[in-house]
C-alpha cells in the first residue's frame, strides 16, 4: 500500500510489469496518480468505494487518481500478468499547456473506466515490451516519452478523459456521511480519509465529531463490527472469510473486538 507521505503522487512516470503465479493476491491501494493498465493474463476484481468491477485478460483500464481501491488478482493459465503506466502530475502539467482547455468541467465518468479496445491501444501496449529491462542513460527520458504518447492516445480515443487528466486540484470538500458509509471497509489512516474528503486532518476530526457525535476511530470499529455481525449471523460467513475485507488486520484482534461488542465470539454467533 502507498504510504501517507506519497499522497502528492509520483515525480516521474513509471511503467510496471506485474507477474504473479500465486493462487490469488488481494490487497488495498491508494491510487495517487492516474493509471493505465492492461491485463495480459488472469482476472482482477476491483472495488472502488462500494462498487465492484471484474476485469479479464484483454481489458484496458483507466484508474482516476485520488481514490481508494481493494483488489483480488486471480491467475489464469499463465499466472496473473498485467502492464501498468502510472502518469505523474508533472508530465500532465507540461502537456496541459499544449493540449489542455482553458475551461474545465468535472470528469463525467466513473473513477475506473473500461476502455474500448482498439488498434491504438493494442499497438501501444505491444510497444512497451522493450521496457521490461530498460536500463540506460536515457531510460527515464524514454519512459516520459511513452507516458506522453499514452496521454495523447487517451485524448484521441477517449476525449472525455481530458477532464480527468488535466484536473490538478485536490479533492474538494465532500459529504462526510456518504464518504464514510462507502469507505468504512478500507484500512487506511485518518490522514488519507481527511485528504479524500477535502479536509485537513484537524478539520476532518472536528467535522466527524460534529456529524457522528463520536470519534472516527470508534465509529469505524463499530460500523465494521455491525457489518461483520450481519455477515456472520445472517449470511453464515466465517470470521476468517471477512475480517480482512472489513478493514481488520488481525483475526484474533477482530474476534476479541467482536466478542466485546456482541458478547459472543464469531464462531459462537455463527452456530446459533
Amino acid at each position: 500500500m502507498v504510504n501517507a507521505g506519497d499522497i502528492k503522487g509520483l515525480r516521474k512516470p513509471i511503467i510496471l510489469f506485474n507477474n504473479y503465479s500465486d493462487n490469488f493476491m488481494e490487497g488495498e491501494a491508494f491510487v495517487s496518480d492516474h493509471i493505465f493498465s492492461y491485463i495480459v493474463s488472469g482476472t482482477q476484481e476491483v472495488w472502488s468505494g462500494n462498487q465492484m468491477y471484474v476485469f479479464k485478460a484483454g481489458d484496458y483500464r483507466f484508474f482516476k487518481r485520488n481514490q481508494l481501491t481493494k483488489y483480488i488478482k486471480r491467475p489464469g493459465q499463465e499466472g496473473f500478468k498485467s502492464i501498468a503506466v502510472h502518469i505523474d502530475q508533472g508530465t500532465l502539467r507540461e502537456m496541459a499547456e499544449l493540449y489542455g482547455d482553458p475551461l474545465y468541467w468535472s470528469f463525467p465518468g466513473k473513477d475506473i473506466v473500461l476502455l474500448n479496445a482498439d488498434s491504438y491501444l493494442e499497438n501501444y501496449v505491444n510497444s512497451l515490451a522493450p521496457y521490461t529491462k530498460v536500463s540506460a542513460v536515457y531510460a527515464d527520458a524514454l519512459v516520459v516519452l511513452k507516458a506522453k504518447e499514452l496521454v495523447l492516445l487517451l485524448l484521441q480515443t477517449n476525449p472525455a478523459l481530458k477532464h480527468a487528466l488535466f484536473d490538478f486540484g485536490a479533492p474538494g470538500k465532500i459529504d462526510l456521511v456518504a464518504f464514510m458509509n462507502t469507505h468504512y471497509r478500507y484500512n487506511v489512516g485518518l490522514d488519507r480519509m481527511a485528504f479524500l474528503t477535502g479536509r485537513s486532518l484537524s478539520t476532518f476530526k472536528r467535522d466527524f465529531q460534529k456529524t457522528f457525535n463520536t470519534t472516527a476511530g470508534r465509529w469505524l470499529t463499530r460500523r465494521r463490527l455491525e457489518e461483520a455481525n450481519y455477515l456472520i449471523a445472517r449470511k453464515g460467513k466465517a470470521a476468517s472469510e471477512i475480517y480482512l475485507d472489513l478493514g481488520f488486520e488481525d483475526l484474533s484482534h477482530f474476534s476479541a473486538a467482536y466478542k466485546r461488542a456482541f458478547g459472543k465470539t464469531p464462531s459462537q454467533e455463527r452456530r446459533r
